[in-house]
């Protein structure tokens, strides 16, 4: 074997050619480099104040805090959160657009859709889910029923009668009803809304007779008596209504929770996603943090790529049957 020495000057060239080509060949690795090195934007394609909105103001402070750049959180409503997560599936897939998946975006929406503008499974990277958000069955304050069990008794008696409300088709309120009118038999008729302060309104008022939102956000109408709590969606009792039976306690065995994960485009880099996966886990971790998250009523459940992909296709399979059944749809 033949060794040719090299001289100093051919040396240097050697090494500065080195250098000049290893950012660009991380570049093409895909490399996590000095990602981030700018803002990211995280898009909640639902409106400010919402269960969803204040999770991910939550976890942006935190995951801010721990990639040293800022998190800027965009709403962009609309078609069932199709503007805003179609925004994210259009994104450059570097690692500076987050999205809000949910039950809706990224699990349903594909079964009450004709035509959707992206593919939930093709067109995002799962990054970590962040909560599960069980739901509170509340009723009107005039309905003469204070169990679930007077409930059923009652609905039955009044076929087409009772009305249930929700944010919209395919929305975990709308699916959670769905399910429960499936499972106990009666007939009830579906409201949607485009905003849940009118919901909320005309559910006190009695115009809509039963509701299955988020725990935080009927919380205080229920302590002060404006809506009455029968039972939660989830498969444990929540904190704040400790005295409040589940479904399943109830004797209605099903379960429906809404939820909240972090997407980003797909094709973002492998380092970066790692990169992301990993901090929004610690992030959630916190005990801080998880704190602040059962306070509203949910249930905080970091995990993997790997493990938000299994669980939004088992949130779809799951889905597709009531939806059919119901025939609901929303275009």
């Amino acid at each position: 074997m033949t060794v040719t020495a090299m001289t100093g000057t051919a040396t240097r060239r050697a090494l500065l050619g080195a250098a000049l080509v290893a950012p660009g060949l991380a570049r093409a690795q895909g490399g996590a480099g000095d990602y981030p090195s700018r803002p990211i934007r995280f898009i909640v394609p639902g409106p400010a104040g919402g269960a969803g909105d204040v999770l991910s103001r939550l976890l942006g402070e935190r995951l801010s805090h721990r990639l040293g750049q800022p998190i800027a959180v965009e709403n962009r409503p609309g078609a069932g959160t199709n503007v805003g997560m179609t925004v994210v599936a259009r994104a450059a897939p570097d690692g500076y657009t987050l999205g809000l998946g949910s039950i809706a975006s990224n699990a349903v929406n594909r079964w009450l859709y004709r035509n959707m503008p992206f593919d939930a499974e093709k067109d995002f990277a799962p990054v970590s889910l962040i909560a599960l958000v069980p739901n509170l069955m509340v009723v009107s304050p005039g309905l003469p029923v204070r169990s679930v069990a007077e409930f059923i008794a009652y609905a039955r008696l009044r076929p087409g009668e009772i009305n249930y409300g929700s944010i919209g088709a395919g929305s975990s309120q709308h699916l959670a009803g769905a399910q429960f009118g499936l499972a106990t038999g009666i007939q009830m008729q579906h409201v949607p809304y485009n905003n849940s302060g009118q919901l909320n309104t005309d559910m006190m008022e009695g115009r809509v007779q039963v509701l299955f939102q988020s725990v935080s956000a009927v919380a205080e109408m229920a302590r002060s008596g404006r809506m009455r709590p029968l039972a939660v969606t989830g498969t444990e009792r929540v904190a704040a209504f400790p005295d409040i039976p589940t479904l399943t306690e109830a004797g209605v065995p099903i379960v429906s929770t809404g939820w909240f994960g972090v997407v980003t485009p797909a094709a973002v880099p492998a380092p970066i996603l790692a990169k992301l996966s990993e901090t929004t886990v610690a992030s959630l971790n916190e005990p801080e943090l998880r704190a602040r998250i059962a306070g509203l009523g949910s249930v905080p459940r970091p995990g993997t790529p790997e493990e938000f992909a299994r669980f939004m296709a088992e949130e779809s399979a799951k889905w597709r049957p009531v939806i059919e059944a119901t025939g609901a749809t929303a275009d």
